[in-house]
């Protein structure tokens, strides 16, 4: 931790992505509160960022990158707040060889994740996408009889539900699974794993209903779901991802839906965020695949709690006790 002294004087601070967290819709209060000079841009334009941030002493970024090079050009630099968990945008080497320190906001999160899991869950399961249709098609109205019952489905209690992560929100998710009726197996986070109640993939697979990942991205875990283990689970499971594209295999994820051994999955990440246009998931409207835009964590009281901890970060950093530091 570079900080070793309280009560420091610093005033300039900038944003550089607001639009990422707030689109008009939070209070920005407890942060324009603060006693900085603020410079508050709906997102930076990327040849501008070494002059955005030579000068200032406070950088805020939720996804704009900030590499050696522009860390190294911001003598006056001394705190960088990451409006998110995650730290990959920022080279937090660099920074600490600078006395630079980093935080981040943690855990605001939770409940929002931990609804989407349900509500996609849910949609899934009770196919209420080919029932909606067949409403709108007219189905209904010409039926003989006083119900559709013209896609099968299934309930929540009895089932298993794996988690491949168990911090946070897969503690979260395990919760409300349980309170379903569910029953929750764990993943071991490696072969050295040896954890009373982790269950090594291969074993944990072929048990499952439901396969829920909340696991960070990283070289361990990219691509940890792949053929392979889609393979491995039970015809008819259904995938959740609302954790980092990259863990699942997309090429894989889309084979597994057009051959019918999975019986639907959601992602809210890709790969590459946005996407393009000709993404593989996006060329067919399969109604047991639904992809989101990056949303499970953005429920408004969540995004408000993220502004909130924010500013508390950067309120104890300038009263001497900085919290969340991450290099």
């Amino acid at each position: 931790m570079a900080l070793q002294v309280a009560n420091i004087k610093l005033k300039r601070a900038i944003m550089l992505d607001r639009k990422a967290s707030d689109r008009g819709d939070l209070c920005l209060d407890a942060l324009t509160q603060l006693d900085l000079d603020w410079q508050l841009l709906d997102k930076a334009d990327p040849a501008q960022l070494a002059a955005l941030i030579q000068d200032q002493q406070i950088v805020v970024t939720n996804k704009v990158v900030l590499n050696r090079a522009l860390i190294e050009n911001a003598p006056n630099l001394k705190l960088i707040c990451i409006s998110a968990t995650g730290t990959n945008n920022v080279d937090l080497v660099a920074a600490r060889e600078r006395g630079i320190d980093v935080c981040n906001v943690t855990s605001y999160a939770t409940p929002s994740v931990v609804q989407y899991v349900f509500n996609v869950l849910l949609n899934l399961l009770c196919r209420f996408t080919e029932y909606q249709q067949a409403v709108k098609s007219g189905a209904w109205s010409r039926s003989e009889q006083f119900c559709l019952l013209d896609f099968s489905f299934r309930e929540l209690d009895g089932k298993v539900l794996g988690i491949i992560g168990y911090g946070e929100l897969g503690q979260a998710v395990a919760r409300v699974a349980e309170a379903f009726g569910m029953k929750v197996l764990i993943a071991a986070r490696n072969s050295d794993d040896q954890r009373e109640g982790r269950w090594p993939l291969a074993e944990l697979l072929p048990q499952l209903d439901v396969l829920s990942l909340h696991c960070p991205l990283t070289e361990e875990t990219r691509h940890v779901i792949s053929t392979q283990e889609i393979r491995a689970l039970p015809e008819g499971a259904i995938l959740i991802n609302s954790a980092r594209g990259g863990i699942v295999d997309e090429k894989a994820l889309l084979a597994a839906i057009e051959s019918g051994h999975l019986g639907g999955a959601a992602t809210d990440v890709l790969t590459t965020e946005p996407p393009a246009e000709h993404h593989i998931l996006l060329q067919k409207n399969y109604p047991n695949l639904i992809v989101t835009p990056h949303i499970a964590w953005a429920s408004i009281e969540s995004r408000q709690r993220l502004i909130d901890q924010l500013a508390f970060n950067i309120s104890e950093y300038l009263s001497g006790r900085p919290r969340n530091i991450v290099n």
